[in-house]
């Protein structure tokens, strides 16, 4: 049996934060938005109400049918849902004129009840200054006050809801996430039991009765989702899947070979493409982001199309498509935009193939651990998202086989240096951009006017938003030497110190 917790999202950045740690303490957790039907079975031992950009008393605020589940099973409210709680079952609640945040510390904190153990009063997190709880309902234990008297946590005790006005930011989080554990373990008491070992157990169970005896394609990237899945269908199914690597020649330095290398290492039957002149030609004087992506993507279906065709009774297409791609989210306009991204767009259609994606119910963090259980080599395993489209999106400007070569080359030092210095892992993704300007230099004591490279070093949590890594001045006094002397035609190296937003991860 799998216990599982449903987080309904109202819109909050933090959706999937909170979804991940219930998935942390090996309890599966599924994610829905707050207009959709819920998909609430025997399994389901908790609800979790995310917060809003939206006011409960405005009058677009997000309406969620709360007395279909409320009496009936574990519901805890998260700032926007502890207060649609509270208006709903006829307590009051006002609006603010400051909607931000402060760090500030908890008191009056009953920790003799279920949802507050482990925790004593001055536990700081970040305090909610939007609407705020005025009056509570009838038959309501508060459970938490802030250092004015706010109420900050709250209990229906015979309804077995529960309310907080805080969410996790920076040092602040052990006090949210503490809450979190206690309503998933103590109140809802689900088994913990969402575990690597148990998720590989079932997906290659499932895999087995989907596929049958019939042979599956799948398009590899090189990264830790397609090889995770080439890893699980193989295990499952064996000399049934046939995988497809194309180097679309805007790959990394020597990757192609290296990561063909890997992978007959694990033993998978993967058949390389070089369709690196087909790509170049087909990008030849085209500068628009938008087209050269177009152009790759249509290029890489025709050739995978190509490729796949030549093989024979194939019914299924498998696909490295994770969690993240397919979750429904909410706009801060209430309307629910579902990600369609999958890694190798319309295929299905065209070759009229089943899909299987057997990663499909997991975040990152999950893929890797079942990557590590089924010996994943570390170098794919714990490598840097890269883009579809690979160097493509960081070559400014038209592509030439030029640019790439001394795209790849920067890159490789950069990439090694961040290895070489214990960096590499420290840092969620890092890559070098080839600028459409020039700039002067002096090289070997003569003038030159040379390229531009521009250094990008990122933390995230899932790309949604991301941060500068800080690099230490002396490793980019040692990089940008080496890039400058050893790269022909580069003559100048920057850093990229944009944050997302307001920037993007990449720069196109």
């Amino acid at each position: 049996m799998k216990h599982a917790i449903l987080v309904v999202d109202f819109g909050s950045k933090y959706t999937q934060l909170i979804s991940r740690k219930i998935r942390e303490l090996n309890v599966y957790c599924d994610m829905v938005p707050y207009n959709a039907e819920l998909p609430i079975t025997p399994d389901t031992k908790g609800i979790i109400l995310t917060g809003s950009s939206f006011s409960v008393n405005s009058h677009d605020a997000l309406q969620f049918p709360l007395n279909k589940i409320l009496g009936k099973i574990p519901i805890l409210g998260i700032e926007y849902g502890a207060q649609y709680i509270v208006k709903e079952l006829k307590g009051d609640v006002q609006d603010a004129e400051n909607r931000n945040y402060e760090l500030g510390a908890l008191k009056n904190i009953q920790n003799s009840h279920a949802l507050l153990q482990g925790l004593t009063d001055g536990a700081e997190t970040f305090l909610s200054l939007s609407d705020q709880i005025q009056k509570l309902p009838q038959g309501t234990q508060t459970l938490a006050q802030s250092q004015d008297g706010k109420t900050m946590a709250f209990a229906i005790n015979e309804s077995n809801t529960y309310g907080i006005q805080f969410h996790p930011e920076g040092n602040a989080e052990d006090t949210f996430y503490q809450i979190i554990k206690n309503f998933t373990l103590n109140i809802c008491q689900c088994e913990q039991n969402w575990t690597s070992q148990a998720f590989v157990d079932e997906a290659i169970a499932e895999i087995r009765k989907t596929v049958g005896s019939q042979k599956v394609v799948l398009g590899l990237s090189g990264g830790v989702d397609s090889s995770v899945t080439a890893l699980i269908l193989h295990k499952a199914i064996g000399d049934q899947l046939t995988s497809i690597f194309i180097d679309h020649g805007l790959l990394r330095y020597n990757e192609f070979n290296d990561v063909l290398e890997n992978y007959k290492t694990l033993g998978l039957n993967v058949i390389g493409i070089d369709a690196s002149d087909l790509f170049l030609n087909a990008l030849k004087g085209v500068s628009d982001p938008e087209t050269k992506r177009k152009i790759i993507g249509k290029t890489f279906i025709d050739v995978f199309q190509k490729e796949a065709g030549k093989l024979k009774n194939v019914h299924w297409l498998g696909q490295g498509t994770i969690y993240p791609d397919i979750i429904e989210s909410v706009s801060f306009d209430g309307s629910v935009k579902v990600k369609s991204h999958h890694n190798v767009g319309g295929l299905p259609e065209k070759m009229r193939l089943k899909l299987v994606e057997p990663l499909k119910y997991l975040f990152k963090n999950e893929v890797r651990q079942v990557g590590k259980l089924l010996q994943l080599p570390e170098n794919i395993l714990y490598r840097h998202p890269f883009p579809g489209p690979g160097l493509g999106v960081r070559i400014l400007g038209d592509i030439t086989r030029e640019k790439v070569a001394t795209l790849q080359h920067a890159d490789h030092i950069f990439i090694q240096g961040l290895k070489k210095h214990g960096l590499y892992d420290k840092i969620w993704q890092a890559g070098v951009i080839l600028l459409p300007v020039h700039a002067t230099g002096v090289k070997d004591g003569k003038r030159t006017y040379g390229n531009v490279v521009a250094l990008r070093a990122i933390n995230s949590l899932d790309g949604m938003t991301a941060q500068i890594y800080p690099l230490p001045y002396d490793f980019f006094n040692e990089i940008s030497s080496e890039i400058i002397y050893q790269v022909q035609g580069v003559n100048r190296v920057v850093f990229d110190i944009s944050s997302k937003p307001p920037g993007t991860i990449e720069w196109e």
